[in-house]
């Protein structure tokens, strides 16, 4: 339940907007329970909107085209991390077959596969091959855990692979054997702000991970990237202006989503790099405590957070959540 104080009029702005904002208000920002009728209600109309049941047709075609970018925001993987966050679970309709598509494909090591084609010239065989990669296997485990099966073995089991991975400075690039000797546009020793960012955002919802040394690790090195943004960028992974940009679906490596991972860990509430980032945010609102997209992703145009013009009220939701966290 938020206890910061909220602009006059928010609350019922935001619940009058997309059933979808309206549960997620409801449970993160006034504190009710699943098994509020106003609540449930959001909940049914959510699940019958026609956005969210294409999102889950689409979803069907599972693993689908082969990744491509990790950054392009209409990969089906970010489809299904978008529903986790809406908070859909594994028996909603149409979402058994999904689950059981993701957990077919769990690979020897414990991570849940992706289709991937890495060229020859960046050491893979430039075939269809399924595989995983710190920049996508994280939030498939994520998304599991969000709809409701963190207990499952096979998800525990990949959480654990994936969080042995950390370094004394977070997470660097790594990618199964099947995709030869890629990895991304750095050094070997450095950490990948990315793979940190997404590894932190699925440990944080681990109750046996949340606290643990690689947490802290990750948290610490995205955190020194953030003071030192000016010097420091491995893999090419700046936190300039467009970082800064307030965007959503929470997908790729920018500014709120970094700050809506970071505030899920309780032991960072007086880090003074958090709470730079939190003022950075809370001073893009307007007068009425609405915040508007300054980026926007292509795929996702049909969505209120899809254009630059007006206030989103699924993005103001995430701004206000965050900033409630630390209240």
């Amino acid at each position: 339940m938020s206890s910061i104080p909220l602009p006059p009029d928010l609350l019922d702005w935001l619940l009058s907007g997309e059933p979808w904002v309206a549960y997620r208000t409801r449970l993160d920002l006034l504190g009710r329970a699943e098994s509020d009728p106003g609540v449930q209600a959001a909940r049914q109309a959510m699940l019958a909107h026609p956005q969210v049941q294409a999102l889950v047709s689409e979803l069907a075609a599972w693993p689908g085209p082969p990744v491509n970018s990790h950054k392009s925001a209409g990969q089906l993987l970010h489809k299904l991390s978008f529903l986790a966050d809406l908070g859909l679970r594994a028996d909603d309709p149409g979402m058994p077959p999904v689950i059981e598509a993701i957990l077919a494909h769990q690979s020897a090591q414990g991570p849940f596969q992706m289709l991937g084609n890495i060229s020859p010239s960046y050491g893979g065989s430039g075939q269809d091959v399924l595989g995983w990669a710190l920049c996508d296997a994280p939030t498939v485990a994520y998304s599991l855990v969000c709809f409701g099966l963190g207990a499952h073995p096979a998800v525990q089991r990949a959480a654990a692979h994936l969080a042995s991975l950390a370094r004394s400075n977070g997470w660097p690039c790594a990618v199964s054997p099947e995709l030869g000797k890629w990895r991304g546009p750095g050094k070997k020793e450095d950490p990948c702000p990315y793979a940190n960012l997404i590894m932190l955002k699925l440990l944080a919802r681990l109750p046996g991970h949340s606290d643990s040394p690689a947490a802290r690790a990750g948290a610490e090195t995205v955190l020194s990237l953030w003071e030192h943004s000016l010097e420091q960028h491995p893999y090419i992974f700046y936190m300039g202006t467009d970082f800064r940009k307030l965007k959503a679906p929470l997908v790729w490596y920018d500014l709120l989503h970094l700050a809506d991972v970071l505030t899920r860990f309780d032991w960072l509430r007086r880090d003074p790099r958090l709470l730079e980032m939190l003022a950075l945010i809370r001073s893009k609102a307007d007068s009425l405590g609405r915040f508007t997209p300054a980026s926007v992703y292509q795929p996702w145009y049909a969505w209120d957070f899809g254009q630059k013009k007006t206030p989103s009220r699924w993005l103001t939701f995430l701004c206000w959540r965050a900033l409630s966290r630390f209240a």
